[in-house]
């Protein structure tokens, strides 16, 4: 729960970050402009961290069970659309890496090291990749909003639980108890359900 806001938080700041400082004139070396350029590097790579966290954290954990009244159809939708953030998690911070490498600029990790090139200097290919981050953002906004829209749904149009499982608190728990994605073993209270 917590790597997954952490995840939203940062998601949020990078696509927002993105959007404005590429709308920003491009005028040789401004200053602010390469700033938010660094900044929105740091934290992507910072993001590609968190990824490779979770995806160990998800590897060694079972998927927690989608609310009961949902349609088979929409579960399958669910599953792809988290199957899709993934992908577009890893894509975009290794994209932008790629760029940074066909630029002949370092890309440095939280100011503790250098990442190495992934290519050489190639000025056709870095407006390549330029193109390819740009689209892969604009997926991720895509599915960010159809997230964000389908939680807002169950939550005050269908009233489920499926919101209320994802925020801190009792229902969270209460959520994870029911499901048998949780349970290892029977309880010593008696038999699982």
């Amino acid at each position: 729960m917590a790597l997954h806001w952490l995840m939203a938080l940062l998601l949020s700041a990078l696509v927002a970050l993105g959007l404005y400082m590429t709308s920003l004139p491009d005028v040789g070396f401004d200053t602010w402009k390469i700033r938010l350029i660094l900044y929105h590097k740091q934290i992507g790579m910072f993001a590609l961290m968190l990824v490779t966290l979770r995806l160990v954290w998800r590897i060694g954990n079972v998927l927690p069970r989608l609310v009961e009244t949902i349609p088979d159809w929409q579960k399958v939708i669910a599953r792809f659309v988290h199957l899709c953030f993934y992908a577009l998690m890893l894509a975009l911070p290794v994209t932008g890496w790629l760029m940074s490498s066909a630029a002949g600029i370092p890309v440095s990790v939280l100011g503790l090291f250098t990442l190495p090139d992934l290519v050489s200097y190639d000025d056709r290919l870095f407006h390549t990749f330029i193109d390819v981050h740009r689209y892969l953002g604009y997926a991720l906004i895509v599915c960010m909003t159809a997230h964000i829209g389908a939680a807002l749904r169950h939550h005050f149009f269908l009233r489920d639980s499926t919101l209320k499982r994802m925020l801190p608190g009792p229902d969270a728990t209460q959520a994870a108890h029911r499901s048998p994605a949780v349970r290892r073993a029977p309880s010593a209270a008696g038999p699982s359900q």
